[in-house]
């Protein structure tokens, strides 16, 4: 009602006053008061008239929406005097000044408060969504449904969360990012906390909005916090929910932590496949009024799930942030990919024991994975996995201690012919560490180990499982569990030199005597024994080692499905062959009928290059790729008999790719065939003249890679 007399708003009253305001506000119950246009205004001495003239047309609709910005300007006036933070008044003031300026605009209010939303991808719900996918998707779907609740239970603690200021925050911790945290602070004010109470601004919900950067600042009190509050509310808990949050929650939580703080977690990003059953685990909160003491276990209201999405909408009304569509979660398409629609409707028959056909099969099947009965151990708690090691520093914990003398007598009783004194050293230095395997309180294996974070790798020393508890399992889920671990701090690769006893165990565990890490890396620090063979392991840090076999059985059983279900679609009896009666001998392949039709192509055919001019340019090409890779340097030219003594008399048909080069020159290779005869000479050679562990058999079977990879380029042979 700012008044409009004279020529562009000359007059400066921004309100009008009334002459005579009643005393009292009026009663409901009586009929409003009619109001006079012509009373003037105690601030102007306009009329009333003049300071709606311009608001004359407005729908009422559009009249009401000005009133709640009204509303909720005076609110805000009320929160800058009252409130002593001084980076939080400053938000609320900017805020005041703002809808102030769209009441005079007659505007809809647009925050600037850096970017706009969302501000980090993925989002905090996207990354719990996968978190739930990458670590317990294998689990039977009411136990998952469990981890799902779970989930949702945290997610409506995180936006109702109220951060704590950046002042507070600096004295509790003054080392973290306090510009960073300032900025996603002022964010939260904007979008999150203050429209619960200003219906005029857009409220989103934090854990759509904002990312792992904001969750990361806010993990360690809110779980210390949320654990307290389930420890004080715990004779008020309804039975049902007693179990989840004092024995579910805390294990959750733990995870999750875990993920939130690591470096190589793959949660949080954007690439992230959803997981092993090709969908995604619907988990969304519902925006709604804060009560005023939500109790830790508070559920949300159904949802509907939106099938264009990985989020889901709710019934009452679309969240102010779009779902992330389930396209920005997955990698590109590949040609010839199943579609996920068909993925998820075979996963819904494997995982229903209801849809599968034939006897039903024990828990542990002659099929299972190694593992198996380990992890179901694990999971009801009688086997558990913890790193350990002495210190100097700290003083002594007499459980650990306890454990560390229980290693040291396994690993002297399962490797006699290491020496005790030697054993021990090692499973008490500070810088070796121990995963250990306890059962019912006592250790009954472990994997000593020592790791190399500046050299990329760490160094298995001793592993082994008591005698009376093998052939469980152990040893695989034990090396799963390290590998898990060393994901976590980034060190990806494993050395250890195995007697002629444990090559069979580390080959099962994905070891090979190909040897990753550069020689110039561990020499100098790996202890080297004798008679031993040195082997190692590369880590991909997307692979969830613990749950591996799990999700391949399951990969298995759905290409098996797809399989069956492809042969129903085809599946066509033709006559069997009569002409072998007739005294025919042997017929073409692709003569039988229906051959083609189940997808068969001939097997190792390449294309012949018929223009000699085009495969000697061919063959050119490839040549000088092999000739140029960094590891070609051992093949370069002919083997001299004083470097390598007794070589020719080992190697009968030698070959090297200078006289390769000197035979494609004079167009001694009129076919393909010929040319890779020669190359393939080379390596063969090459390995049957040195050991396995030696940098010229590596050399070997690193350029072969290379060379067959450029071969199926040309087209020579069928990828």
């Amino acid at each position: 009602s700012v008044c409009q007399r004279g020529a562009e708003g000359a007059c400066k009253c921004n309100g009008w006053k009334s002459q005579n305001p009643p005393p009292t506000p009026p009663r409901t119950d009586q009929q409003p008061n009619t109001v006079n246009l012509l009373e003037p205004c105690r601030s102007c001495s306009h009329t009333l008239g003049d300071h709606v003239t311009h608001l004359e047309n407005v729908s009422e609709e559009e009249m009401n929406r000005l009133l709640g910005i009204v509303l909720d300007v005076e609110y805000l006036y009320t929160c800058v005097h009252k409130e002593e933070d001084a980076d939080t008044k400053q938000v609320y003031f900017s805020l005041f000044k703002l809808l102030r300026k769209c009441i005079l605009q007659m505007g809809k209010p647009v925050v600037e408060a850096q970017e706009s939303p969302p501000f980090e991808k993925p989002s905090i719900e996207q990354g719990v969504n996968n978190f739930v996918q990458y670590k317990f998707s294998h689990l039977p779907s009411k136990e998952r449904q469990t981890i799902v609740e779970l989930a949702k239970m945290f997610l409506n603690q995180i936006n109702y969360w109220q951060l704590e200021t950046p002042s507070q925050r600096r004295q509790r911790a003054p080392a973290d990012d306090a510009a960073g945290y300032k900025v996603n602070y002022t964010r939260w004010l904007c979008y999150c906390n203050v429209p619960q109470f200003c219906d005029s601004l857009p409220r989103y919900e934090m854990t759509q909005i904002f990312g792992r950067t904001l969750l990361g600042s806010v993990f360690t009190v809110m779980r210390k916090q949320l654990l307290e509050q389930a420890r004080q509310e715990k004779d008020t808990l309804p039975p049902e929910k007693r179990t989840l949050i004092l024995t579910h929650f805390p294990k959750f939580l733990s995870m999750l932590e875990e993920e939130v703080y690591s470096h190589s977690s793959p949660i949080w990003s954007e690439d992230f496949l959803v997981g092993s059953t090709g969908e995604q685990i619907p988990i969304h909160t519902v925006i709604s009024a804060p009560p005023v003491a939500r109790p830790l276990y508070y559920s949300t209201s159904p949802v509907s799930v939106d099938p264009s999405s990985c989020g889901t909408v709710s019934p009452a009304r679309k969240t102010p942030s779009d779902p992330i569509h389930h396209d920005e979660t997955k990698k590109l398409r590949i040609v010839g990919d199943i579609p996920m629609e068909l993925i998820n409707e075979v996963m819904a028959t494997i995982t229903d024991p209801t849809s599968m056909l034939g006897p039903e099969t024990s828990l542990l099947s002659a099929h299972s994975a190694r593992d198996e009965a380990a992890r179901l151990e694990e999971r009801r708690g009688v086997i558990e996995f913890h790193v350990i090691g002495n210190s100097l520093n700290q003083k002594p914990n007499k459980r650990i201690l306890m454990w560390l003398v229980g290693l040291q007598n396994v690993f002297s009783h399962q490797l006699p012919r290491m020496p005790k004194e030697y054993i021990t050293r090692l499973v008490f230095d500070p810088k070796h560490k121990t995963l250990s395997l306890i059962k019912d309180g006592r250790v009954i294996g472990g994997i000593c180990f020592r790791m190399f974070p500046s050299q990329g790798f760490t160094e298995i020393v001793f592993c082994a499982v008591t005698s009376n508890e093998q052939v469980k399992g152990y040893g695989t889920h034990l090396m799963n569990h390290l590998k898990e671990y060393h994901i976590k701090h980034d060190i990806l690769n494993f050395l250890t030199y195995a007697d002629e006893y444990a090559i069979g165990y580390f080959k099962k565990q994905g070891f090979s005597k190909d040897i990753k890490v550069p020689k110039a890396k561990y020499l100098g620090y790996i202890k080297d024994y004798e008679g031993a063979t040195l082997m190692g392991c590369e880590l991909n840090p997307s692979i969830p080692y613990t749950e591996f076999s799990v999700i391949i059985k399951k990969q298995k059983e759905i290409i098996k499905k797809l399989i069956e279900r492809k042969q129903a679609q085809i599946r066509k009896v033709y006559p069997g062959l009569s002409c072998f009666k007739e005294g025919v001998r042997q017929i073409p392949i692709e003569s039988i009928p229906g051959i083609r039709e189940t997808g068969w192509k001939p097997v190792g055919k390449g294309k012949e290059l018929k223009d000699p001019d085009q495969l000697y340019s061919t063959l050119k090409t490839i040549l000088q790729h092999v000739k140029s890779h960094q590891n070609a340097w051992p093949f370069m030219e002919p083997v001299k008999k004083t470097e390598a003594p007794g070589y020719y008399q080992v190697i009968r048909f030698p070959m090297d790719l200078k006289t390769m080069s000197e035979r494609l020159k004079s167009r001694y290779y009129t076919t393909r065939k010929l040319f890779m005869a020669d190359m393939q000479r080379i390596f063969t050679n090459c390995r049957e003249y040195n050991p396995p562990e030696s940098q010229y058999y590596k050399c070997a079977n690193l350029l072969e890679k290379v060379f067959y990879t450029k071969i199926k380029e040309a087209g020579l042979i069928e990828k």
